[in-house]
């Protein structure tokens, strides 16, 4: 499973020229699950996403979570992030998880992240989506739940 952890000011999310969802300040979240992927991954990356320090504190040091803030979490499918170009300069996608298995993780990583009580936002799995994003920093972060220790 990876993720790319984004600070945002604000985002929002279209599809077919309509808003499906959109936050103020926070973390947009791009995820995508790998076909070794298991439950135990979702459950490592949703600690992963929610405690990740990616807020300054009063001397500019990445001291606050997403959590500590109580900030928003805009959370986009994005099988892309599993792709991998070892062969050539066509990405190949042979280790993505398949799309029924991948949208039912997508489904259960969102509810993980929303038992902490915080406002979390999703785009639509599947679907082609225009994806706005006012970056705050930038502070971009990736995270792969096989390179994890916990």
């Amino acid at each position: 499973m990876k993720l790319a952890a984004l600070r945002i000011k604000q985002g929002s999310i279209y599809v077919a020229g309509e808003k499906v969802s959109a936050i103020s300040k926070g973390m947009a979240l791009f995820v995508g699950f790998e076909a070794a992927d298991s439950r135990d991954d979702i459950a490592l990356m949703v600690q992963k996403a929610i405690n990740l320090r990616m807020f300054e504190d009063q001397d500019g040091k990445l001291a606050y979570s997403v959590k500590d803030k109580e900030l928003s979490i805009l959370c986009i499918p994005n099988f892309t992030l599993c792709a991998s170009i070892d062969k050539g300069r066509r990405p190949s996608f042979e280790g993505s998880m398949p799309y029924s298995e991948a949208e039912s993780f997508f489904d259960e990583f969102i509810a993980g992240l929303k038992a902490y009580g915080l406002d979390v936002q999703e785009g639509v799995f599947g679907a082609y989506m225009d994806i706005n994003l006012d970056l705050d920093g930038p502070v971009n972060i990736i995270i792969e739940s096989k390179k994890q220790d916990s």
